[in-house]
């Protein structure tokens, strides 16, 4: 069938949290919560890093960088999604949903290889400690900031432009956000080129720094357990816990989301998993990050007690 015999559409309308209609309102409420925190938390921890100069080390460089891709992230989703749970049925352009996807995509792959690269950070300081300066210079560390975003822009640009050549027939997106999936099902044509190109690009932007990841703290654990003292080897294994916990449940949701298999869960499953890694997760990285660690905190005591004093 030609692109010219479908009734084409040029606009798409969020379904959403329509299957929870008579909760609208308390997910509002909460959704808005957590997103407040979120974006404090985080505008914090890059005010913080940024105006401390304890803090201006690769690590939290890093951290910051993260901290900021995290904000604009949540930016992109989280304000239309509480705005279509208080207005209902409200329409987006086939330009404005384009946008939405180019910019999450971007983000959320930044997001994935930061984490790899704050893994590289704690491989170096733990494995070549006497070397961690030389290695890990301003150079590198901006040079690994520039390739995780240069991935996420050409990503974006390659999955959002295959979605978008694809002809549309319905409107209702079975989401919340223009996510790749929800979006591409509303074609007219047969997608299968285009699932099969968005599971290769899944399984290379996640599979790959995931493994990065876990090779580096294979060698990060194996040389910490060479460590002779208790107390050595207490405060390297401190140094990593804020990172594994944040790389658990960054990879471990983008994976159940875009390498299950597409049928094996439910629409309300779907969301479920959407809502932890576009909501839950970025709020992890600074109350994880804050809670946790010793240095933001007495950075953030230092800041009070200026402010106070």
């Amino acid at each position: 069938m030609k692109r010219q015999n479908h009734t084409l559409v040029s606009e798409f309308i969020f379904q959403g949290f329509s299957s929870f209609c008579e909760h609208q309102l308390t997910l509002f409420i909460m959704f808005l919560a957590l997103y407040l925190f979120t974006l404090v938390g985080n505008v914090i921890i890059v005010t913080i890093i940024s105006l401390d100069r304890h803090l201006h080390t690769p690590m939290y460089f890093f951290l910051s960088m993260l901290s900021a891709s995290e904000t604009l992230y949540t930016l992109v989703i989280i304000p239309r999604m509480l705005f279509n749970l208080i207005v209902l049925d409200q329409p987006i352009s086939l330009a404005g949903c384009a946008t939405q996807m180019f910019f999450f995509v971007t983000l959320a792959i930044n997001n994935c290889f930061l984490l790899t690269a704050m893994g590289y950070d704690r491989y170096v300081a733990i494995c070549n400690p006497l070397r961690y300066s030389i290695i890990m210079n301003k150079r590198v560390c901006t040079q690994l900031v520039w390739g995780s975003c240069s991935v996420g822009l050409i990503v974006a640009v390659t999955q959002v432009s295959a979605v978008f050549r694809l002809p549309f027939c319905a409107k209702k997106i079975s989401h919340f956000f223009c996510d790749i999936r929800p979006v591409m099902k509303l074609s007219c044509i047969d997608i299968t080129v285009n699932e099969i190109l968005t599971l290769v690009i899944s399984i290379l932007v996640i599979l790959i720094p995931m493994g990065l990841v876990f090779i580096s703290y294979i060698l990060i654990i194996s040389t910490i357990l060479k460590i002779a003292s208790a107390e050595g080897r207490k405060k390297a294994f401190a140094t990593c816990a804020s990172h594994i916990i944040v790389v658990i449940v960054h990879y471990g949701c983008a994976s159940i989301a875009y390498l299950k298999p597409k049928s094996e869960n439910t629409r309300d499953q779907d969301q479920l998993i959407s809502v932890t890694y576009t909501v839950i997760t970025p709020l992890l990285n600074p109350v994880v990050y804050t809670l946790r660690n010793k240095e933001v905190k007495e950075a953030l005591r230092r800041a009070i007690g200026q402010k106070l004093s």
